[in-house]
């Protein structure tokens, strides 16, 4: 996925990431800068939690906790899907490592929403999914902007959704990841916006210095084809923001 645009180092960085080579990434790229919510993974089948704490700076430290509770059948689904794609498509495929790879994927797309630059997108996101984000972009008043883009420090909790492999009309074969983000953003939102989200009052100090921060999900849906000679890119084939980009 080389864009044609002015950021190529960090658009091949991104390629190379969830292709499965995130290790290898330079920092400088890392720090670069929907679907309702989809069937998520525990990592002993019950409960998954995520938290942000603050860093080493005086005052009360922030934490965010996110849970979600899935059914075993998801869980056991998905790892027999990655055994699949292991099996017969790619034998160094690692969920970890293309988790890692998203997770930027999704910080670097969403600052470029936010910030309308949507021609530094063409090789990254379907040409079908572009065109129907260039029209609603267009529409969003600037605090839905703003609330697009996730920092990646920012991310509370990523997560697998659903996963696909499915052959086309010619024989091509295609492997999809649904991911699921839960993130933080500051943005002048009504409480009431986010439909699914949860407002935080998050307080430094004392409690005449507040911060708020809104919850909201977002789901991007990687494709990549496996069709011998095909290029080894994936490719963005669905973004939703839930009640910012309907």
């Amino acid at each position: 996925m080389a864009l044609r645009c002015a950021a190529p180092g960090r658009v091949r960085w991104l390629a190379r990431a969830l292709a499965g080579s995130a290790r290898l990434l330079p920092p400088a790229a890392a720090a670069a800068g929907p679907l309702g919510p989809a069937r998520t993974r525990p990592p002993q089948l019950g409960s998954r939690f995520a938290s942000s704490a603050g860093s080493g700076t005086e005052g009360p430290q922030r934490r965010v906790v996110v849970v979600r509770i899935t059914s075993p059948f998801a869980w056991l689904r998905t790892r027999f899907y990655y055994l699949l794609i292991r099996l017969y498509f790619d034998q160094e495929f690692s969920i970890e490592e293309f988790t890692r790879g998203a997770k930027q994927a999704f910080s670097v797309v969403s600052k470029l929403l936010s910030q309308r630059k949507l021609d530094l997108l063409e090789e990254l996101v379907s040409a079908e999914v572009l065109q129907v984000l260039k029209e609603k972009i267009s529409l969003l008043p600037d605090s839905h902007r703003d609330a697009l883009a996730a920092d990646i420090d920012a991310i509370m909790y990523t997560t697998e959704g659903d996963v696909r492999i499915y052959y086309d009309d010619d024989g091509r074969k295609f492997v999809s990841i649904l991911m699921c983000f839960w993130y933080l953003n500051g943005a002048n939102l009504p409480d009431e916006v986010p439909g699914e989200a949860k407002v935080f009052q998050i307080v430094f100090g004392d409690e005449n210095t507040k911060e708020k921060k809104h919850l909201l999900t977002a789901n991007y849906e990687f494709q990549r084809e496996f069709t011998e000679g095909a290029k080894p890119d994936w490719t963005i084939t669905r973004i939703e923001h839930p009640r910012l980009l309907d």
